[in-house]
């Protein structure tokens, strides 16, 4: 094993097929390259061990719903299980988020390997135009904060990303003490595919070599960004995905370079990245980004809300 990822204790797959676990509650810990003295460094946000945990329970996602996937891992990781005497799931976020779905998905639309998932608790508003289907940014900073009573902030950054921004946003996040979860609204174009192999890996991370698999797929789309692995040449992001296809189990690795640019979306509509920490933390979240000039913005992903099919 070339490779070996200890993620916290969480439940469900490591970040890197063949990994083995922690049970330590340490947000760092170390990725060890055996038989070398070359360690990297892997960070994790507080809360992700109970995300996880809701991560993999909930997979996959329904159809047209990856936006209140994540809206509804945020709420879990936060410790925010009920709302309205129901369990809050992608359904309850879909509903608050005002989210519309579509017929079945034509053959492409989803990754390799996924037929898709239609078995929706909740009726929702329905379009014929897949382009136009899914949630909105401002429906599911809406939804979160609802379902949470106000205990949550949900809070949107347009831009402009560089790898830098992505990396000192992070840092905000990684130094808060209550959970938080950053919900990436991206472009599946610009990333790597969800398997890369492990010398792929460390080249990135030791030499800085870019060359990885092709994209798995082309569309705009919402997931979590859950940890770091940080190496002398390059920066891993860990990303739990809303399909167990993608990578393993649906967690995979992201470099820096592709995840931001995935985020500015070029020759797509507009995305971002959000927020979602407790309410108190988040005059620091605002503090730390302002410093970094990131806009706190919405931004119009392309979706449409149910007011705009009458």
């Amino acid at each position: 094993m070339p490779l070996a990822l200890w993620t916290d204790g969480l439940s469900g797959p490591p970040l890197l097929a063949g990994g083995t676990r922690r049970d330590s509650p340490l947000l760092r810990c170390r990725l060890a390259c055996v038989g070398t003295s070359e360690r990297l460094e892997v960070t994790l946000l507080p809360g992700t061990r109970a995300l996880l945990a809701a991560h993999g329970r909930e997979l996959p996602q329904r159809d047209d719903l990856c936006g209140a996937f994540c809206g509804a891992l945020a709420l879990r990781a936060a410790g925010i299980e009920a709302g309205g005497g129901e369990g809050i799931d992608q359904d309850a976020v879909a509903l608050a988020a005002r989210s519309v779905i579509s017929p079945p998905p034509a053959t492409g639309v989803l990754p390799l390997g996924e037929s898709g998932r239609r078995d929706y608790r909740l009726s929702l508003p329905v379009i014929e135009d897949p382009a136009l289907s899914g949630t909105t940014a401002t429906g599911l900073c809406r939804a979160v904060e609802e379902l949470s009573t106000g205990q949550l902030a949900a809070i949107p950054y347009s831009g402009p990303w560089s790898a830098s921004a992505l990396g000192e946003l992070f840092e905000v996040a990684a130094g808060l003490k209550r959970p938080v979860t950053l919900v990436a609204n991206l472009a599946t174009r610009q990333l790597w595919g969800a398997r890369p192999r492990t010398d792929q890996l460390l080249g990135y991370l030791f030499d800085g070599e870019q060359a990885g698999p092709a994209a798995d797929w082309d569309v705009g789309h919402f997931a979590c960004v859950i940890g770091r692995v940080r190496g002398p040449a390059g920066i891993l992001y860990g990303v739990a995905d809303t399909y167990p296809s993608l990578g393993g189990g649906g967690l995979h690795l992201q470099p820096q370079e592709r995840l931001a640019l995935a985020l500015e979306r070029p020759e797509m509509p507009p995305g971002g990245l959000i927020v979602i920490a407790f309410a108190q933390d988040a005059p620091a979240v605002r503090a730390g980004a302002g410093a970094l000039g990131l806009n706190e913005a919405l931004w119009d992903n392309g979706t449409v809300i149910p007011e705009m099919l009458r």
